[in-house]
């Protein structure tokens, strides 16, 4: 079971990785959902952990449907995460009605050549999404989809992510949950919905709050209940 956890300072990243997280995803700008960092932060956090560092490629915060220049900056930032040391990408892009961007998508995959990449919560704004998953399975190169069923807390989306999980068994994608999630629900959501990757944003703050640092006491709780789980 992988741990991920949002990180917008090194100070953070360090607190993660050092209480046990397996992954973090890096990002500016939480209270826009997640914004494209820093060069600096990304060069400092992917310098100095040792776990992978995932960069959100996010210019703003105006939903997911990019103009050109858009697409041609985050390509741009795409590739200087690459030589910043980042493991991954993290990116999501819809059409005007909703649905996976293909021509987008194509572009950012082919920028990110050699990466891990996540499709994001963009897939929470999709119109349908068992349609979008059939669209995303098509792409090996994404590893993952982050999803909380299109609710605003996975905890309440169980059933569909369950679905959402078992339509990747026979594929290279996997679902991970999230939003909403933290010490006092996770057993109980693991236990409706086997996935393998959980993602953790305020669930592992000081009083759950964007507003202050991650408290390595709640990642920790969650290391010993699901850290060492395998489905």
């Amino acid at each position: 079971m992988i741990i991920e956890v949002i990180a917008d300072t090194l100070s953070d990243a360090r607190i993660a990785e050092q209480a046990g997280a397996g992954r973090i995803e890096l990002v500016t700008g939480l209270a826009e959902g997640g914004l494209t960092p820093s060069y600096g932060v990304i060069e400092r956090v992917c310098k100095e952990l040792k776990i992978p560092v995932n960069v959100m490629i996010r210019p703003h915060s105006r939903g997911f449907c990019y103009s050109e220049v858009d697409i041609e900056i985050m390509i741009q930032d795409i590739k200087v995460c690459k030589k910043l040391g980042a493991a991954g990408a993290v990116f999501g892009v819809l059409t005007p009605d909703r649905k996976v961007h293909n021509e987008h998508l194509n572009r950012l995959i082919q920028a990110a050549d050699g990466l891990d990449i996540t499709f994001h919560r963009a897939f929470d704004e999709t119109d349908d999404q068992f349609a979008a998953l059939e669209v995303i399975k098509e792409y090996p190169q994404i590893s993952r989809i982050l999803t909380s069923g299109g609710q605003r807390s996975a905890a309440d989306a169980a059933e569909r992510l369950k679905r959402l999980h078992e339509l990747t068994a026979d594929s290279h994608l996997k679902i991970m949950a999230g939003a909403g999630l933290s010490a006092e629900n996770i057993k109980a959501f693991i236990e409706k919905v086997p996935v393998t990757e959980v993602h953790f944003g305020s669930g592992v703050r000081f009083q759950s709050s964007y507003e202050n640092a991650i408290n390595p006491e709640r990642v920790q709780a969650l290391k010993k209940i699901i850290g060492s789980r395998a489905f």
